[in-house]
């Protein structure tokens, strides 16, 4: 078996909330008014793997800690204890375009943000044409990025994360990212990069997505792993789950 791209092991996360519950100032100089401490337990022990050329699908409802996990894998938030390995160059497909600067253009935050995903000057100078074209904005590529709409930030930002040669794909919520064509495009791109030997972690509402990519899911539920497995196993349980609970809450609801 081939060294696994991604490995995580016992994965907890915590997050600590305060509440001063202060009104005025009268509130705060109060000596007695303690503030309240909330430790909220998002992800409980997650245990898996993902290897190179497979596709993981992470499915669940809100609140389930799916996007805290990528974050997690991102490194934008540390563990609160487990462990979490890449082997490789990581690209993370979470909020596409949330790191360019709205006054340089973006051609300018495509130069800036491709060092920052790991490419040499030279390399950034070699694939930024590539870069371009790929993202179909033409002569807006030299507009500043605050003239861009949201689909024209995602556009760029999904350009330049597909174009830094990385084997780690950390995908959220953003291959719907222009009109019909440009997803399809985006959708090949991806499968592309898992051809090639990519591993691609995948979170998505849409399970025909889901159906037509991952190899294996995994279902949280309220942080616990509830269910891993072949994509045409978990989803059907998934979704049986869902109109099972419908239903209770239909029930409760009734007069």
């Amino acid at each position: 078996m081939s060294e696994a791209a991604i490995e995580v092991r016992e994965l907890y996360k915590e997050f600590r909330i305060k509440d001063a519950s202060i009104g005025s100032l009268k509130t705060l100089l109060m000596w007695w008014k303690k503030r309240s401490v909330f430790e909220v337990k998002v992800l409980r022990g997650i245990s898996f793997s993902v290897l190179p050329g497979e596709c993981v699908a992470v499915i669940g409802k809100n609140g389930a800690g799916k996007s805290t996990l990528l974050s997690l894998l991102a490194k934008i938030y540390r563990p609160t204890s487990g462990t979490v390995s890449i082997q490789g160059r990581l690209a993370p497909l979470l909020e596409l375009g949330a790191g360019f600067h709205p006054d340089l253009s973006g051609i300018e935050n495509i130069q800036f943000n491709a060092v920052v995903l790991g490419l040499t000057r030279k390399q950034v100078a070699e694939r930024t044409q590539q870069i371009i074209e790929f993202s179909e904005l033409g002569d807006h590529i030299y507009a500043p990025v605050r003239t861009y709409s949201s689909g024209m930030t995602a556009r760029l930002g999904f350009s330049i994360a597909v174009h830094v040669d990385a084997n780690v794909l950390l995908v959220d919520e953003v291959l719907s990212v222009g009109d019909y064509l440009f997803e399809q495009k985006c959708l090949a791109k991806v499968a592309e990069i898992r051809a090639a030997g990519g591993a691609i972690l995948l979170v998505s509402h849409n399970l025909e997505t889901i159906r037509m990519f991952a190899d294996r899911c995994l279902w949280l539920e309220r942080g616990v792993m509830r269910m891993e497995g072949p994509a045409s196993e978990v989803i059907p349980a998934y979704l049986a789950s869902d109109s099972e609970s419908a239903t209770a809450s239909q029930i409760r609801a009734a007069p």
